[in-house]
């Protein structure tokens, strides 16, 4: 008995420094080893380490896990190795696409392991042409609906409403705009004002930026002895500012062009003779988005003019506010010369619109 008793003290002895050792250990966790970064080396020795998010226009766009939010954009002619941990396209020069990941090759090269396809291929990086492009739609339709009403009674009894509207759908070699704008007043049970416009243009892009226009323009206001203004032109137009000219954030998203042409213009007015013209027509239009289409500031005026001393011109200058999603408010200022109206008219007409509405643009962004 006495000689049992002790062998478990024995025991005891021997076991409990393993015991200690065993509790001091760190337990062990099936943790996931953390996701493969892509690696871009560049000619003077940096690396970068990130997901490659894409590349289009020769400029590379890397997240980094510093900035998770941002895009590190690097030059691709300045990249002299690159790996890709994730499955992406690969767009060569010869019109191949290539669906896989990378890995770095010697000589300006990477090997691309493409499925299905076992083993890797050897593709020379000034090849590529674009790694996960974005793909536009064949048609891009982006466009703005607003409106506004204010009502008054009691000492005052007034009725104000305005609705404006405009859409562009651009195709490779099409581009189709149509804008519109009603506006009424009644004061104290008076019409004080009453007049509506509407554009329909349609360009025909000759090249990426040099294009031919077919434009109708119709006006009609009760207040300006007017029962229809049309002007039909056709002519030359140039896109002076297209998307991505510009790197700078302020500007990436600025666009300019300019029209010239011919018009046919004729005025039918209620009270005063007609009057028909051969004119000449020029037209410009601006869009400026900044600050993610935040804020957009957008100018365009149409010129019709007979001679130094007969012409006819209108201009719309206003600023775009983005509220929440595709919500919208609006500022807007019209301005409306006739150089010789009609009798009892003035030659100056402003107009003051604040609006909300809707904007959209399918205009794939990265």
């Amino acid at each position: 008995m006495k000689k049992g008793f002790w062998f478990l003290i024995l025991l005891a002895c021997l076991m409990t420094p393993r015991l200690v050792i065993a509790a001091d250990a760190p337990a062990v966790v099936d943790t996931p080893a953390p996701a493969s970064l892509d690696i871009v080396t560049l000619k003077d020795g940096s690396i970068l380490y990130g997901e490659v998010i894409g590349m289009e226009g020769g400029i590379l766009h890397l997240k980094t896990p510093a900035g998770p939010d941002n895009l590190v954009k690097v030059k691709w002619e300045s990249i002299a190795k690159l790996s890709v941990s994730h499955p992406i396209p690969f767009h060569l020069k010869e019109g191949t696409v290539l669906i896989g990941t990378a890995t770095e090759g010697p000589n300006g090269t990477i090997n691309v392991r493409a499925e299905p396809l076992k083993g890797t291929m050897e593709v020379p990086l000034d090849s590529i042409t674009a790694l996960n492009p974005i793909i536009q739609a064949p048609v891009i339709y982006s466009g703005t609906l607003t409106g506004g009403y204010s009502q008054a009674t009691g000492n005052s009894h007034t009725k104000n409403g305005s609705l404006l509207g405009d859409l562009v759908a651009r195709g490779e070699q099409l581009r189709l705009t149509l804008n519109g704008r009603y506006v009424y007043s009644h004061q104290d049970g008076e019409l004080s004002a009453k007049n509506a416009r509407a554009l329909i243009k349609m360009d025909f892009f000759i090249t990426k930026r040099f294009f031919w226009f077919a434009a109708s323009y119709f006006e009609k206001d009760e207040f300006q002895d007017l029962n229809l203004r049309t002007a039909l032109s056709s002519g030359p137009g140039y896109s002076f500012i297209e998307k991505g000219d510009y790197e700078s954030p302020w500007l990436k998203d600025l666009t300019l062009y300019a029209e010239t042409g011919l018009a046919y213009f004729n005025e039918d007015f209620k009270d005063a003779k007609d009057e028909k013209s051969l004119r000449a027509r020029w037209a410009v239009r601006l869009n400026w988005p900044i600050l993610d289409d935040r804020v957009t500031f957008y100018h365009s005026q149409e010129f019709y003019p007979e001679s130094t001393k007969n012409y006819y011109m209108t201009v719309d200058n206003g600023v775009r506010f983005k509220l929440v999603a595709g919500f919208v408010s609006n500022i807007q200022m019209t301005t409306r010369y006739n150089s010789s109206p009609t009798t009892d008219t003035e030659k100056t007409d402003n107009l003051y619109l604040l609006t909300l509405g809707y904007n959209f643009d399918t205009t794939r962004k990265r």
